[in-house]
């Protein structure tokens, strides 16, 4: 529908040469109304058209794209290094078992497993 604008002004000049040329011949004929309903039917189609031309215009938007924000860095602490073989009762063996499991007692150097059974832990 490339020629709405175009459609629509013809029709909007020539309501308005019907309307003036209504008016002007109505003053020498002096009747009543005649034609004054199909003049002002005509107009409202004209601003119809006019108005809905308009309003059936493209809305263009502005499109922004997105803009992505790094997350901060996180910094991680190292864990501490355990050596699996350290010698059993020296300090890096009590640390070593300590860490890894919970039910570790010092005392006997034994863990409670999943199994339910108690583990030497080496």
């Amino acid at each position: 529908m490339q020629f709405k604008k175009p459609v629509a002004a013809l029709l909007a000049i020539s309501v308005s040469a019907l309307t003036l040329a209504g008016t002007a011949e109505a003053g020498r004929r002096h009747h009543h109304h005649h034609g004054g309903a199909a003049v002002a039917g005509l107009f409202g189609f004209a601003a119809g058209a006019i108005l809905g031309s308009a309003l059936s215009q493209p809305r263009y938007y502005h499109y922004r794209e997105p803009v992505y924000v790094a997350p901060p860095p996180v910094l991680y602490e190292p864990s501490p290094v355990y050596s699996a073989y350290a010698e059993p009762w020296s300090p890096e063996w009590y640390a070593y078992c300590d860490a890894r499991y919970r039910s570790f007692d010092p005392a006997s150097g034994y863990f409670r497993g999943y199994d339910g059974h108690y583990h030497f832990c080496r």
